[in-house]
């Protein structure tokens, strides 16, 4: 019987493959999970995010004409309509610190409330308050804006009953950004409440059974045992509701769409105000930089305050 001469073919060993093979062979098909997630980042966040960049070194005309003018656009922006800019970084630092601290003191609060009860009842109280969450910003902005109507709004005919004269929530130009304020506060902090309940729920009973036969009280063993633990998580809560804060658009035109003079005006109607209706790109581009600026330095110092490295 006649034998058939086959190929002499070299099978390369795993040690063989070069490192670019190996890495394919072990995490290719985690990379093509994620494509198109990346794919839909890149075009749509991160190239109109450096493109933007680049636009506020530019003055850029209706035309497609741009020129190179360097930081011009950053002076501008503060020193252009009587400081409307620096008004409105003003706003945006008072309503970002109230109701950033309001909502995870609330949250908190609802939270710890909400955790000796039985499972049933926290399920119940969860979506009872996460609820509200799923509304439009824009439809709870429309529903504040006829509370606080001058005329017929809800507020003013419950001051009345008490003898107390209407008040002008959303014109008096002293007062309108507090009402503004105000609304953001009185709004359940959804999703900090279903955080803060469900990392409460995780922290083992040891610690609190230990603290028992301590003699601890319930605000002591919150405080010293509760508190701690969940640092991560309200970090992660703080971070949000900052950079919600900070970008606060909808309620803002939707309760008081002309404004009331430089009062309601904060960064982000300023860079919708100046890109526009104004066409100055440029300006509007540096007014966003400035803003991302302002989030990473408030995120990076949060970061340093509420880091954890607790395990349990």
């Amino acid at each position: 019987m006649s034998r058939i001469a086959l190929p002499n073919v070299e099978v390369a060993t795993p040690a063989q493959r070069g490192g670019i093979g190996r890495f394919v062979q072990r995490y290719g098909w985690s990379y093509v999970f994620i494509a198109p997630s990346m794919i839909v980042f890149t075009v749509f966040i991160l190239l109109p995010a450096i493109s933007s960049l680049i636009i506020a070194f530019q003055d850029v005309q209706l035309r497609g004409q741009t020129r190179w003018v360097g930081f011009d656009n950053f002076v501008e922006a503060f020193t252009s309509q009587q400081g409307v800019f620096v008004d409105a970084l003003k706003n945006t630092l008072f309503y970002t610190v109230v109701t950033v601290v309001a909502n995870v003191f609330v949250a908190l609060t609802i939270a710890a409330l909400i955790q000796p009860l039985g499972k049933h009842a926290q399920t119940f109280f969860r979506a009872a308050y996460y609820l509200p969450a799923v509304t439009s910003a824009v439809i709870i902005g429309v529903v504040w804006r006829w509370i606080f109507n001058a005329q017929w709004g809800l507020l003013n005919f419950v001051l009345g009953l008490v003898g107390i004269h209407p008040v002008a929530w959303l014109a008096d130009p002293d007062i309108v950004l507090g009402a503004v304020t105000l609304s953001t506060v009185l709004s359940a902090p959804a999703t900090g409440i279903v955080l803060f309940s469900a990392a409460m729920n995780s922290i083992p009973n040891d610690f609190y059974e230990a603290a028992d036969l301590e003699g601890a009280s319930a605000f002591r063993k919150w405080w010293s045992i509760t508190l701690p633990l969940i640092k991560p998580v309200t970090l992660y809560v703080v971070v949000l509701y900052t950079i919600a804060s900070f970008e606060v658009f909808d309620k803002i035109i939707v309760m008081v769409p002309t404004g009331v003079g430089n009062s309601t005006e904060v960064i982000v109607t300023q860079i919708y105000r100046t890109g526009f209706q104004q066409f100055r790109y440029g300006v509007a581009s540096a007014q966003a930089f400035v803003l991302f600026l302002m989030i990473s330095v408030v995120a990076i110092i949060q970061f340093r305050f509420f880091r954890s490295d607790v395990e349990y």
